[in-house]
């Protein structure tokens, strides 16, 4: 089993194009999944994925406008 690329704070940061803050809020608010190594703390590369993916909001398609009609 090949062990997941664990990242820090910074790290993460980088990819989200975020400060350290954002991250951090996310590990004291558990709405990230994340892994302590003594005072460490790391966050597996597939949970921001997987952060990203339930965050992403689709576009809708919008209806044409209808021309002619008096507002």
């Amino acid at each position: 089993m090949a062990m997941d690329r664990l990242l820090s704070v910074q790290e993460v940061a980088g990819l989200l194009g975020t400060g350290v803050r954002f991250p951090r809020r996310l590990i004291e608010e558990r709405r990230i999944t994340f892994v302590k190594i003594g005072r460490h703390v790391r966050i597996p590369e597939s949970a921001v994925k997987t952060f990203v993916s339930a965050n992403t909001v689709e576009p809708i398609a919008l209806r044409p406008m209808r021309l002619g009609r008096a507002a």
